[in-house]
């Protein structure tokens, strides 16, 4: 499994520096960087955050054109998900740019989570199922790729999850934020 680890160390002048390699010989931190989409308090304010309106450009069209998945939709969901890192793991085990759960993707056709273009076709193939199932309402369609089927069913609507509110309301922003900017 693909994996980042950050390591966070102090320099004998005491700057604080980062690296990607285990430091020898000195006492570090392993800073852990979780899903975005799970942090409840998170400091990002989805309103003025970078979007990314050029990564994956063909991956991200071709799915949204075969599947019939607008763009926006998939960009806004693989920002809320993995801020388009394509080698992003959850606590949950989720994995790629759409955090496809191993089990999912491999129901998907999905045989590498981590190559973008498998993990895009994978994750908007499901966009579109929940698309059809939900007749085209984005919160429950949200609220099933977040939380999954099964509670949304169970709670008969959105589940009474923390992270599932706010992950609605971040793919609904970012959502927006896509839709009009892709089309000026």
């Amino acid at each position: 499994m693909a994996t980042e680890r950050v390591y966070r160390y102090i320099d004998k002048d005491g700057t604080v520096s980062f690296s990607d390699i285990e430091p020898l010989n000195r006492y570090y931190e392993e800073v852990n960087f979780g899903c975005y989409a799970c942090n409840l308090t998170t400091q990002v304010d989805w309103l003025e955050t970078k979007l990314y309106l050029d990564e994956y450009q063909t991956e991200i069209e071709q799915a949204a054109k075969l599947y019939k998945v607008e763009p926006h939709l998939i960009r806004a969901i693989i920002h809320a998900e993995s801020h388009f890192r394509h080698e992003a793991v959850s606590k949950q085990g989720a994995q790629g740019l759409m955090q496809l759960m191993p089990n999912t993707a491999k129901s998907l056709g999905v045989v590498d989570p981590f190559h973008p273009q498998q993990n895009i076709y994978g994750g908007v193939k499901h966009l579109a199922k929940l698309m059809k199932k939900y007749v085209g309402d984005i919160r429950m369609v949200a609220a099933a790729y977040n939380a999954g089927e099964g509670p949304v069913r169970k709670y008969g609507g959105v589940p009474p999850f923390p992270e599932t509110k706010v992950y609605i309301e971040r793919v609904a922003i970012l959502h927006k934020r896509y839709a009009k900017a892709l089309k000026a």
